[in-house]
């Protein structure tokens, strides 16, 4: 028990990184900062980080009949994809903060928060070969986790700037591949 909530946790820390770090853009474009900002932009990208694995995990459940007897497998694979993808992103020297603008409309956060949450909802796919893992709890600390680091960036990206960005990309990175070979495993001891 104690097991499957701290892997939901660190598995949430993980998909929370790739809105933190896009939060951090977003209050590197802000003039001014109020608390507003910080609120919206955690809900934005906390409610769609929790949608978008539900979704996910409704349709692995679907195929589950299918892939059963791989299904560990399939949860390494999606989360070293999506792991591996966010550890090459953060190596990339792109300049997505300067594309930020002050903005925190519907029109601007919503393409934001479904961007960030695409990982995410690979990732619901994934739970269904996640051993024990208690996905009703994992997606709600993904939720909760994801608008506490998203509206923490804000603040850290206006005060720092994007000096930390590349480094919670590649942490996030590393803790997903790190939880897809932690469910391979498992997947594997319960075949011997």
């Amino acid at each position: 028990m104690l097991n499957s909530l701290i892997s939901a946790v660190v598995l949430a820390i993980g998909l929370a990184m790739d809105a933190f770090a896009v939060s951090m853009c977003k209050g590197l474009a802000v003039k001014k900062l109020k608390l507003k900002h910080m609120v919206i932009t955690g809900l934005y990208f906390g409610i769609f980080q929790a949608l978008m694995p539900t979704i996910g995990y409704f349709l692995g459940t679907s195929f589950k009949q299918y892939i059963s007897s791989v299904d560990h497998w399939v949860a390494f694979i999606l989360l070293a994809i999506i792991g591996i993808n966010m550890i090459r992103e953060s190596l990339d020297k792109c300049e997505e903060c300067e594309n930020q603008k002050d903005d925190f409309s519907f029109k601007a956060m919503f393409p934001l928060a479904i961007a960030t949450s695409i990982d995410a909802l690979v990732a619901g796919i994934g739970f269904i070969g996640a051993g024990d893992l208690n996905v009703p709890f994992t997606i709600t600390a993904v939720g909760v986790i994801t608008f506490l680091t998203s509206a923490i960036g804000v603040k850290i990206g206006n005060v720092f700037g994007a000096r930390y960005k590349s480094k919670a990309e590649f942490a996030g990175g590393v803790v997903l591949v790190a939880m897809g070979i932690k469910f391979l495993i498992e997947g594997l001891m319960e075949t011997l």
